[in-house]
């Protein structure tokens, strides 16, 4: 039973996610209870990457216009303390991922400009949704005897990180060929709308932005590929261990 959920657990709530963004009124839902929290996470994660304060809400998510050092300290002390911790602890990948973390936050506060850095958390916000929608699709690999392996937990993961990747990712996958697909224009509250922002504000041609989306969507398909046939492979081999030892 678990393979065959592993078997088609993931492309088939990307195919249910990926036929409910190109839809009317289901996408609208999925966006508002979803992808759009994941979204406005990938706006904070970004400015938080550049130890620039920020809280993600409800379509908007508001960031520091300048750097705290006090707040960049902290993030780093507690994601070296992560660290540590998952080492000692043997989750390896868990300590790789916040170590990467670190050196992100290191890049991001010390050698990008302040300009730069309100440049990626802009572009941050779908960029976000699809790296931290293929995080979330990605627990549903995690090793047995994990956590989120005992419980339910990493089949809701699945759903909103399929979701949250599903939704932007078909819009920019639109764009490719149709520039009217792009979200131009005001956000009711927020000002302009991120490409517009992207755009108008910082200088990027439209199809360079759109080539960016759709290759970091790619690579996180790429990514998913592999984490899809090396979980098949360690749960046939799981299956063949009793017999063997018969």
């Amino acid at each position: 039973m678990e393979l065959r959920m592993r078997v088609l657990a993931l492309p088939l709530a990307i195919a249910v996610a990926w036929g409910v963004a190109h839809t009317g009124m289901p996408r609208t839902l999925m966006r508002i209870f979803l992808s759009m929290w994941i979204h406005e996470s990938g706006h904070a994660v970004a400015a938080w990457l550049c130890s620039l304060p920020a809280f993600p809400g409800p379509w908007f998510t508001p960031v520091a216009q300048e750097r705290s050092w006090i707040f960049g300290l902290c993030l780093a002390a507690v994601l070296a303390f992560c660290a540590v911790r998952a080492w000692r602890s043997k989750h390896r990948v868990a300590a790789a991922l916040c170590g990467i973390l670190l050196l992100l936050q290191g890049f991001g506060t010390l050698v990008l400009g302040l300009r730069q850095a309100q440049e990626l958390m802009i572009f941050g916000g779908d960029a976000g949704g699809m790296v931290l929608g293929t995080l979330l699709m990605a627990t549903v690999y995690v090793r047995r005897g994990h956590v989120l392996h005992r419980g339910w937990l990493r089949w809701g993961f699945l759903v909103i990180g399929a979701a949250a990747f599903c939704d932007p990712y078909a819009t920019w996958w639109a764009a490719r060929s149709n520039f009217e697909a792009i979200p131009f224009g005001e956000n009711e509250g927020s000002g302009p709308s991120d490409p517009s922002r992207l755009v108008g504000d910082y200088g990027w041609a439209t199809g360079t932005m759109v080539h960016r989306y759709v290759v970091l969507g790619a690579l996180c398909l790429a990514v998913l590929g592999v984490l899809y046939v090396l979980g098949l492979r360690r749960r046939e081999a799981a299956a063949r261990e009793p017999a063997s030892e018969e």
